[in-house]
C-alpha cells in the first residue's frame, strides 16, 4: 500500500502586469495558506518521503512553504513535466519515484490534478488552491501505478478549514 498527497498550489497573484504565467508569486492568502497545509499534514502524521513539484513559481513556493510547516527535510524534486499537466504526466512522473518511497505528495496545477485524483478513486472531487488530498493506493510498487486504479480518497482538506 503506497500513499499520494494531492496538493494544488497556494493562491496567486494575477495583478502582476507583464509576468507570465509561470512566474506568479503567491498572493498574500496563498503565503498564509500553505503552512496551513503544512501544519495539517505534521497534525495527521503525513510528512512525505518525497516531495514531486510543478516548476512554476507559485507551485515552488508552496511546496517550500509547506515542506517548511510540516517538518520534511528532504529534497523537493522540481519537475517541468508537472507543470500545467494533465493526468497522465502526473502517472509519468510517480511511476519513477523511488520504491522505498511509502508517502510521497506532488504538488501542482488544476485541471490536471483533479483529474488524477478522479482516474485513481473515481472521486470527483474540486481542490481549488491549497486543497490537499489524500489517497491509498494498492500497490506495492510505484511502477504499478496507472488510471485504472482502485485508489480510495482518504481525506480532503481545504485551508479555510485549518486553524491558524
Amino acid at each position: 500500500m503506497k500513499t499520494l498527497l494531492i496538493l494544488r498550489h497556494a493562491k496567486s497573484e494575477w495583478d502582476e502586469p507583464g509576468v507570465a504565467d509561470h512566474d506568479r508569486a503567491l498572493s498574500q492568502r496563498g503565503k498564509r495558506d500553505a503552512p496551513r497545509m503544512g501544519k495539517r499534514l505534521r497534525a495527521e502524521q503525513m510528512v512525505p518521503d518525497l516531495i514531486l513539484c510543478s516548476t512554476a513559481r507559485r507551485a515552488r513556493k508552496t511546496a517550500k512553504l509547506v515542506a517548511d510547516a510540516c517538518g520534511y527535510e528532504g529534497e523537493i524534486r522540481f519537475q517541468e513535466d508537472l507543470y500545467m499537466a494533465e493526468a497522465d504526466a502526473y502517472l509519468d512522473v510517480l511511476r519513477e519515484a523511488p520504491d522505498e518511497c511509502q508517502c510521497v505528495m506532488v504538488v501542482g496545477h488544476n485541471p490536471g490534478l483533479e483529474e488524477l485524483l478522479e482516474a485513481l478513486t473515481g472521486a470527483a472531487e474540486a481542490l481549488p488552491t491549497a486543497a490537499l488530498a489524500q489517497v491509498t493506493l494498492p500497490i506495492s510498487r510505484w511502477e504499478e501505478l496507472d488510471e485504472n486504479m482502485e485508489g480510495e480518497l482518504v481525506g480532503l482538506w481545504l485551508p479555510r478549514q485549518e486553524d491558524d
